[in-house]
């Protein structure tokens, strides 16, 4: 078994006297005594995803060099429900010793950076960061650091903390499209979710001269087989992450949503839920590579099943890892509010990450999870013995 793959080191269920609404905990691993993952929320989460989720976690950290260990939070309530803030809002409170010392969190599915970052501020703890920014020598400068970071402006109106997942899922796609030769302008890209993770990659792709010839949402696919106009389509989309069909051209091609899966395209980005591409979907596949952007969009079984047909699937715990890693460069000082130095940054980690795992795949078929495991395991046992050595693994500025 992987290092990064034992059983979670605690599990915590709770359930809110308000409403009876259940929320769950899980700390996979602890590094320098910290974990990291966000905090989603949607109706119908349970236990075991968030289990999961932070062994992805965990994974992701590892894969990256970072010198902490994984967890993910999780409440089983959909986020338009009106009792959902409150919720949200008791979890916290009652994760309360974990989020002080040791749980550094964030936004995901379903709640917003600065609502959590509200709540933390409401307990007087700052930011959603807290556990880590406690420990710098001078924690009003590294607050302001990431604050700055998070809130810095960037093209399109948008801030930098809210695209930077985005922008690394389009760098890993750009990190296949290199590795295989690939013109930018023949390329074709279908993305299943417009939301933070799909809309920001969709973007970038589109950016660098990509055909973004399919999008989904929950409404259905929109496809152009010459491209789409991106950002016009994410400018019409709501609150929630859906476009508004009445501005979308005619010209556009309105199909199910779960047609996206089926679009035959070089790329393709499942951006939406987990668990999207199933062994019964797998025929239907006419990508000729799978990027997960969502966590765990594909299961074991499917990936194995598209293996077996000769489509690569690169992990989500390499390809959407940008914004967690993306994080902890900010809080480690190495990027800063300039957006440059975060894409730039970004840019090269993601470009050196991809090739060895399609060169491992090219050579002896092994499958990009596989190697991008054994990666996470060597860092992982690094870690341990720096640890067992008593060297400091981690130092905020």
């Amino acid at each position: 078994m992987a290092l990064v793959d034992h059983d979670p080191l605690l599990k915590v269920t709770w359930t809110d006297p308000v409403t009876g609404k259940n929320g769950y905990l899980v700390v996979h691993s602890l590094v320098s005594g910290l974990a990291t993952g966000g905090t989603r929320m949607r109706a119908g989460c349970t236990l075991s995803e968030v289990a999961d989720l932070a062994r992805g976690m965990a994974r992701k950290t590892a894969v990256f060099g970072l010198p902490v260990g994984g967890a993910k939070g999780g409440i089983d309530c959909d986020p338009k429900d009106p009792d959902a803030t409150g919720v949200l809002r008791r979890f916290i409170t009652a994760m309360r010793p974990w989020v002080d010392t040791h749980w550094v969190t964030a936004e995901d599915l379903g709640v917003p950076q600065h609502l959590i970052d509200d709540i933390f501020a409401d307990l007087g703890l700052h930011q959603s960061y807290h556990a880590a920014i406690r420990r710098s020598p001078d924690v009003e400068r590294t607050l302001r650091r990431v604050r700055a970071g998070l809130n810095a402006p960037v093209p399109g109106g948008l801030l930098l903390g809210d695209v930077v997942g985005g922008y690394g899922v389009a760098q890993s796609c750009l990190g296949v499209v290199h590795a295989r030769g690939w013109n930018h302008a023949r390329t074709a890209v279908a993305v299943q979710g417009v939301g933070t993770m799909g809309g920001g990659a969709a973007y970038y792709l589109h950016e660098a001269g990509l055909d973004v010839v399919a999008v989904a949402d929950a409404a259905g696919t929109l496809y152009h087989p010459d491209g789409l106009d991106v950002p016009a389509l994410l400018d019409a989309r709501d609150r929630y992450g859906e476009i508004d069909r009445s501005q979308v051209p005619a010209d556009v091609l309105r199909l199910p949503r779960e047609a996206v899966l089926e679009i035959e395209v070089d790329v393709l980005i499942p951006a939406a839920i987990s668990y999207a591409i199933t062994p019964d979907r797998v025929p239907a596949v006419a990508a000729r590579v799978v990027v997960e952007a969502a966590n765990t969009p594909v299961t074991e079984e499917a990936e194995e099943l598209l293996a077996v047909r000769g489509i690569p699937v690169i992990p989500d715990f390499v390809a959407n890892a940008g914004a967690a890693a993306w994080a902890w460069w900010l809080l480690l000082g190495r990027v800063d509010a300039d957006p440059v130095l975060s894409f730039q940054v970004l840019r090269e980690e993601m470009l050196a990450k991809i090739p060895p795992l399609l060169a491992a795949w090219d050579a002896e078929r092994t499958t990009p999870r596989r190697a991008a495991l054994g990666l996470a395991d060597r860092q992982a046992e690094q870690n341990r013995v720096a640890e067992q050595e008593g060297r400091v693994l981690l130092s905020i500025p």
